[in-house]
Order: structure tokens, then C-alpha cells, then sequence
């Protein structure tokens, strides 16, 4: 177990300078006693003290990175076993499987054009693992390199013969992959491996005392940029797993466990795999490995990914600015709306589903929806008009008229009497958007 605030607050120097950003040593101590700073911030501590605050110092889960560059996947550095209690940072790696016994090429280029646009969020996929299922090294080792060139994405590769590993390392190891996996049957050579090429390396046990037992192994040969995987694949095993291993991690500082953690689906149905992929990315994989690679089956996963990984105090938001939907004209109408994501998105759609060229004007609501802001005092006559005024309406459209959501109709008269524009009062609902543009502007 980790160390407490008073008991770390005995080695720091005691002089409140604040050059830590902490107001005194005693907050500092809180911090690193709870994982939420690092001993780094105090430019004061002694060598000895940093020796005997090691293992308070050190995250609860160790930040470990995949691949390089603008590429690079960063896993672990989580501070937190529940998401409202803070936030998590590090979006569970989704990893794409390639077998060196099938079409390399023609997989790696439908790995690389998995990308999606959703709600105005670019998704990608962000791994690929090439897995040795021949037993070939010059075979596995041309696979690697085929999907080196399709892709910059960050690589896992899966083979636990030491020897097929050091052969696929000699075309990719500047990229960094992820090195899968010492057992215990190989855990020398490949931590050999891992350190000599500085590679993450991924450690694989048979159950989690096992897979305990190994990593302390693999950290006694002095290294620790690693990645855990307790060797289960049935779903409630897993899921079992990966949640026992964040809680002994972040709630008992238990050191083998303090690393990111790899899991691979087992289901042949794309559909039952999604769902159990969904599980493993909601508790608490960091990395998850599966064959489904079409958009329909991956877009469902990574929209929940995004939403488990967005800050819970922090609404999606659009820019608050006035978008053209269609060959705009001075002629054409003006919608308003707030800033929140699905909302703007959703007005966007029926908007475009009119086929009247129009104007959205997205209002500064700090990403909140219609009836939300409209209590909160975010969405008033005086906050439109300022964004009407902001976005320069008056240069643009010669008719002088903006449609209000039905749900704050109560807005009208205070709007044109703060803008001096006609305000037109729209559907409640969007779906009611393409009938009321038709009605009142065709």
C-alpha cells in the first residue's frame, strides 16, 4: 500500500515555498499521497527523500506509449476507478487483428480507411496488431512490414517465439510497437528484447497471481514500460479481471498492478464481439484487440468510447459562430440554437433535410441544450442578439428575421425588442424543421 499524506509529509522540506504550485508542503504530500502529483513538482526534495517516496511518487498507473509521433498512443496515467468521481484521460486503445496468413495488404488498407465524422468528432481506429499465426519468421516479419507501409499507426506485434519477434523488430522497432507477450516461459529473452529495441512490452499470466508474479519478474530485470494482461478471455473472467486489477491499483497502490492492460475479444459473431469489446472499453481495458473491421460494426463502439472519455463536467460543443448550410443567399432564412453538439447536429440535419439553403446561428451556451440554457440564463434575448451582432447577421441576409426553437417562444418579444429583428417562432421539435421551412420560406 501507498504511503500516506503525513507520512510522505515527513521527508519534503517543510518550507511552504509554493514552488511546487501546491499552497504548502502538507497539500503537496495530499496530493501524492492520492496520486494526483508527482514528486517532480518539488524542486527542493533531497535524493533521499526521493528514494524513500518512490512509490508514492509514481502514478497509481504507470503512463506507458505506443508508437511515435503525431501516432503515438498513450495508455494508463489513470488516477480514478469511477468516471464521475474526476474523469478518465486516456481513451482505450482500438486495436484492428491482422494475421500474417491472410491478405496483409488488402487488410491493412481497410484498416487504414477506418474514419468516421460524427456529431462533429473525427473517430479513428488507432492500433493495428499483426499477429504470427504461421510460425514463419520471414513470413510474420513481411507481414509486419507490409502493414508498416500502409500505416502510421501504432503497431502491436503478436508472436511469443523471442527469435519470430527480433525478426519483425528489424523493420519496425523505430515505430515503437507494442511487444506481445512474455509468459513465463519467455519473459527473459523478451524483456531482453523489449529493453535492447526500448519497446513497451506486454506481459501475459495464466490468472491474476500469476500474472502478478511475472510482472515483479519482469521489473526485477529492470524494466517497467509494460502492459498487463491476466491471460482470461471468457467476458465475465475479463471483465472480473480488469476491474480487480484498477481497484488494487488505484485503491491499494499495489504495484503490480500499476500498469495499462491489454484485452482480446473472443466472439465470432461481429455483433456479440461489439458488445463484449464495449465491455472490456467500459471496465477498464487500455487496450482492447478484436477482428471486427467494418465502420458499422466500429462506429457504435467508438461513439461509446467517446462519450466514457469525455470530461463529465464538460458538455460537447461546437464552435459558437454562424454556420451556411447550402448555397447560402442574402435571401436565406436564419435558424438559432445553442452550441451543445447533438443539438446543433440534430438542427443541422433537418436543416439540410428542407432543402432551403439557410443559416444556423450557434450561440455560446457553454455546450448546454435548448431548455437547459434557457433556465440557466444562457440562451436569452440578450445572449442571441449579442451573437447576432457577433456574427455580423445584418451584412448577410436583407430580410431581418430569426427562428427561435418553439420550446422558448417566450423569448419573442424580448428578442425583438433587444435585436430589432422579427422573430419568427419555430417547431418545438426539430423533425418539424423541413415542414416549417417549407410553410413559411418556400
Amino acid at each position: 500500500m501507498g504511503l500516506t499524506g503525513l507520512e510522505i509529509y515527513k521527508h519534503l522540506p517543510k518550507t511552504n515555498c509554493k514552488d511546487c504550485g501546491s499552497p504548502t508542503c502538507l497539500a503537496f504530500a495530499m496530493a501524492l499521497a492520492s496520486g494526483k502529483a508527482s514528486l517532480d513538482a518539488c524542486p527542493h526534495v533531497t535524493e533521499e527523500a526521493k528514494a524513500a517516496l518512490d512509490s508514492a511518487a509514481a502514478p497509481p498507473i504507470k503512463l506507458v506509449k505506443v508508437g511515435t509521433g503525431d501516432q503515438v498512443v498513450e495508455l494508463g496515467d489513470e488516477t480514478e476507478l469511477f468516471r464521475h468521481d474526476k474523469r478518465f484521460f486516456h481513451p482505450t486503445g482500438i486495436a484492428v487483428l491482422i494475421s500474417d496468413g491472410e491478405d496483409v495488404a488488402a487488410k491493412a488498407e481497410k484498416f487504414e480507411a477506418l474514419e468516421f465524422d460524427r456529431v462533429g468528432l473525427h473517430y479513428v481506429t488507432d492500433m493495428v496488431a499483426v499477429k504470427c499465426d504461421s510460425g514463419d519468421a520471414a513470413k510474420f516479419k513481411a507481414a509486419v512490414e507490409t502493414v508498416a507501409g500502409k500505416t502510421k499507426k501504432a503497431l502491436i506485434l503478436i508472436a511469443e517465439d523471442p527469435a519470430i519477434m527480433e525478426a519483425a523488430l528489424e523493420v519496425v522497432a523505430d515505430r515503437k510497437p507494442l511487444i506481445y507477450a512474455a509468459t513465463a516461459g519467455n519473459y527473459e529473452q523478451m524483456t531482453a528484447l523489449a529493453k535492447a529495441k526500448e519497446c513497451p512490452l506486454a506481459v501475459r499470466g495464466d490468472d491474476l497471481a500469476s500474472t502478478a508474479e511475472l510482472v515483479d519478474k519482469v521489473v526485477a530485470l529492470g524494466y517497467k514500460e509494460l502492459v498487463i494482461d491476466s491471460g482470461a478471455r471468457e467476458t465475465s473472467k475479463v471483465l472480473a479481471d480488469l476491474t480487480q486489477i484498477r481497484r488494487q491499483a488505484i485503491r491499494k497502490k499495489f504495484r503490480s498492478f500499476g500498469y495499462p492492460t491489454i484485452a482480446f475479444t473472443s466472439k465470432e459473431s461481429p455483433q456479440e464481439e461489439i458488445v463484449q469489446a464495449g465491455v472490456y472499453v467500459s471496465k477498464y481495458a487500455s487496450i482492447v484487440v478484436m477482428k471486427a473491421a467494418e465502420k458499422q460494426q466500429l462506429l457504435p463502439l467508438l461513439s461509446w468510447r467517446q462519450n466514457l472519455y469525455t470530461d463529465p463536467q464538460k458538455p460537447i460543443a461546437v464552435e459558437p459562430k454562424l454556420y451556411s448550410i447550402g448555397e447560402v443567399t442574402p435571401d436565406s432564412p436564419v435558424y438559432c440554437t445553442t452550441n451543445f453538439s447533438l443539438t446543433y447536429f440534430i438542427v443541422e440535419g433537418e436543416v439540410e433535410s428542407s432543402r432551403i439553403p439557410s443559416y444556423i446561428l450557434s450561440v455560446d451556451t457553454g455546450g448546454i441544450s435548448v431548455l437547459t440554457a434557457y433556465a440557466d440564463n444562457k440562451f436569452t434575448a440578450e445572449t442571441i442578439s449579442a451573437a447576432m451582432k457577433k456574427a455580423a447577421l445584418e451584412e448577410k441576409v436583407n430580410h431581418r428575421k430569426i427562428v427561435i426553437p418553439g420550446y422558448v417562444a417566450v423569448l419573442k418579444g424580448a428578442l425583438e425588442e433587444a435585436s430589432g429583428w422579427e422573430v419568427l417562432v419555430g417547431p418545438r421539435e426539430a423533425a418539424g424543421i423541413p415542414k416549417f421551412a417549407k410553410e413559411t420560406f418556400a
